[in-house]
This record gives C-alpha cells, structure tokens and sequence, in this order.
C-alpha cells in the first residue's frame, strides 16, 4: 500500500472511531504530544480557535470519552470524508480533507410490524457538520501518527453555559 493510501487509512479510521464514540482507538492514532484544536469559520476565510486545544493521544481519548453525547437510541453518525490532498516527505505527511457529518436516525419499527405498503430504509439521515481537516503526521515506527490535528467547521459551536 503507498504511503499516500496508508495517510488517508488514518483519517478513516479517526471518523470510524468518532462515530463509534471510541475514544481509546482514536486516541491510538495520534503520538503522545499531538495537538488537536477546533476551529468555527468567521468569515470568508477567516476562522478562530475554539476551546483549548487537546494534547496527544490521551487527551484525544478523554475528550470523547467524557465529552462527546451518546447517540440516541437507534441514532448513530456517519462522517464522510473526500477531496483529500496528500503529501508525502520522507517520514512526515500533511493532509487536508473535506467533510460532513450525517447524523442518522432509525425509525422506531412498530409493534405490530411496519404497514402495508412500508418499504425501504426507515428513518432519517440529515447533514449536521461540515468543514475541513488539516492534518499533519509523523511516520513512528513504521506507523502513520497524526502529530498535529486542525478541524475546520463551516459553522459556529454552541455550547450550553455552566
């Protein structure tokens, strides 16, 4: 597999695991001193820092752990990623990506069994996030790890006061 293709693996695995809420398998694809901050666009072009930045592996892993809500009953969350840049340098990578972020809901089935005339996939998937990944990464021990980490939203974050 090519170095290009193991990059991009790492950035699938780190959507699986988000929406798996899997904070100890997404926390193991980044070194011990990575810096991961979320950004809320403000302009055209312009973006600020959100919160404080999480720092490697461990602090990526109890930031979903604790921070990230459950799914609903029968709600789960698909991120797609695509368009993705890779550069390859030796031992070093950098990545930027698009995304959204589909939020899906599964429709409850009836005790009774569905109705007649009742067909297909049942429930809802509505896009809820979108922006971009910029990404770098360090080859460690023949691994592909991200080392630093900058999620781009399209949208403001809300968060409710204390």
């Amino acid at each position: 597999m090519s170095d290009e293709r193991k990059v991009q693996e790492v950035l699938a695995r780190y959507v699986r695991a988000t929406d798996r809420r899997d904070g100890k398998v997404q926390g193991a694809l980044f070194t011990d001193d990575a810096v991961v901050q979320i950004y809320v666009k403000t302009g055209a072009d312009d973006y600020e820092a959100f919160g404080e930045p999480l720092i490697g592996g461990a602090g990526v892993e109890f930031a979903v752990e604790n921070f990230m809500a459950p799914h609903p009953e029968g709600g789960s969350s698909h991120h797609t990623t695509f368009d993705h840049i890779i550069d390859v340098d030796g031992d070093r990578a950098h990545l930027n990506a698009q995304f959204v972020v589909y939020a899906v809901q599964a429709s409850a089935r009836p005790a009774d069994g569905w109705p007649a005339g009742v067909f297909g996939a049942q429930g809802t998937v509505r896009p809820i996030e979108s922006g971009y990944y910029d990404t770098d990464l360090r080859r460690v021990d023949g691994e592909w790890k991200i080392v630093k980490h900058s999620v781009l939203m399209d949208m403001p974050i809300a968060v409710p006061e204390a």
